[in-house]
Order: structure tokens, then C-alpha cells, then sequence
């Protein structure tokens, strides 16, 4: 008799690239993917879109004077703290040279990232762009740049996955009433929220999940 096969656990995860919270807790959800995946573990990650800012342009500008039209001189002060946090995981946030953007377009590129099997390392790519490299993620060029580096065969073709981001978005917003990210749902029901720490990613990993095989 054959081994029984190591259930695949599936998480949704909701974020945005111009989100720093998300970043955080997407860089701690992968250390806990690392090891769950180390120890033998199978996972399908799949990524929802969400848009903090729908009134944002591709053309893109410097990211902290924006920050300082909508919150204030407080806005300061609380990048430093962030970064401060992104530091004790590894990430260099410089929020002073971040390019913001829309970025429709780059969920765009995490769904056609996929078709490739490599979402997970595009989703990480972009943030790295953003909130590091002060790329802007909204031009075409970089997207493609980007799709290269992580191993995307082609580029993203004009239009390709807008209707469909455009659905997910929809889903998102009006039927899972998603209001806050990043948010990562596990397919026992688990929903953790914001930047938890790794040992609570690797606990939900790891926890029994009775329908992980219903689709299998």
C-alpha cells in the first residue's frame, strides 16, 4: 500500500505592494513558508489584490510629500518607526526615495507571475522595488525587468489579466469586505491579520487542516 500524500495547505493572501505592513508580514509568512516547506510540507500560495490607493497614477511621485497631503508631519515620524520594524526582519524600507504609484498593474504582473508558478517570488520582487530600489511599479518596463529577473518566460502582454484583476478586486472589496492588510487566510478557516510574528505563520502552517486535500 502506497504512502498516504503530505496534504497541500493553501493560503489566500490580501496585500498590496504599496502597502509597508504588508511587506512585513509577507517576509515573515515566507521565513514560516521556508521551513514548512524544509520540513516537507506542500503549499499553494494564492494573492488576492487590494488597492490602498485607487486614486494613484502610473506616472508615479516621490512618496512622502503625498504622505504629508494625507496624515500630516505625523506621516514622518511613523515611516521611521515602520522602517525601524522592517529592519528587525531584514527589509530596508527607505521611504524617501519610494516612487508612489498605482498598482493595478502590478497585481496585473503577480497573476501572469503565476501562470509561471513563480507569484511568490514576484510579489517579493515588487516589494523590494517599491519600498527599497525606488522603482516605480506602474511602468512597463520595469514590470518586465522585474518578470525577467524572477524567472517570468514573457513579458506581460497589453491588457492581459485586467478583467480578471479588476474581478478579484471587486471580490475583494464588496464580498469578502476586506477593509484592512495584509490578511492571510488559511484553508481550515484560520484568518491571521497584519504583521504577525513567524512563529504564528509557521503554527497555522502546521496546523491540522482537514479539507487541505478536497480539491487534490
Amino acid at each position: 500500500m502506497a504512502p498516504a500524500e503530505t496534504p497541500v495547505r493553501r493560503v489566500e493572501i490580501v496585500l498590496d505592494i504599496i502597502c509597508a505592513h504588508s511587506y512585513i508580514g509577507y517576509a515573515r509568512f515566507t521565513e514560516a513558508a521556508r521551513r514548512f516547506r524544509a520540513d516537507g510540507g506542500r503549499l499553494e500560495v494564492t494573492f488576492l489584490p487590494f488597492q490602498l490607493d485607487q486614486d494613484s497614477t502610473s506616472e508615479g511621485e516621490p512618496l512622502i510629500p503625498v504622505l504629508l497631503r494625507k496624515f500630516g508631519p505625523d506621516a514622518l515620524a511613523s515611516t521611521e518607526r515602520v522602517a525601524k520594524t522592517a529592519a528587525a526582519d531584514g527589509l530596508d524600507l527607505r521611504f524617501a526615495e519610494v516612487v508612489h504609484t498605482q498598482t493595478f498593474d502590478a497585481h496585473r504582473q503577480i497573476l501572469h507571475a503565476a501562470r509561471s508558478g513563480r507569484a511568490e517570488e514576484m510579489t517579493e520582487r515588487l516589494f523590494r522595488a517599491y519600498f527599497t530600489e525606488g522603482l516605480n511599479v506602474a511602468d512597463p518596463d520595469v514590470l518586465a525587468g522585474l518578470g525577467q529577473e524572477v524567472g517570468v518566460d514573457k513579458p506581460m502582454a497589453d491588457g492581459e489579466g485586467t478583467e480578471e484583476t479588476r474581478t478579484m478586486l471587486e471580490h475583494v472589496h464588496h464580498r469578502m469586505r476586506v477593509r484592512s492588510i495584509p490578511q492571510f487566510l488559511f484553508d481550515d478557516g484560520t484568518v491571521l491579520s497584519g504583521a504577525q510574528p513567524v512563529s504564528a505563520f509557521e503554527a497555522a502552517l502546521r496546523a491540522a487542516a482537514p479539507h487541505a486535500n478536497a480539491h487534490d
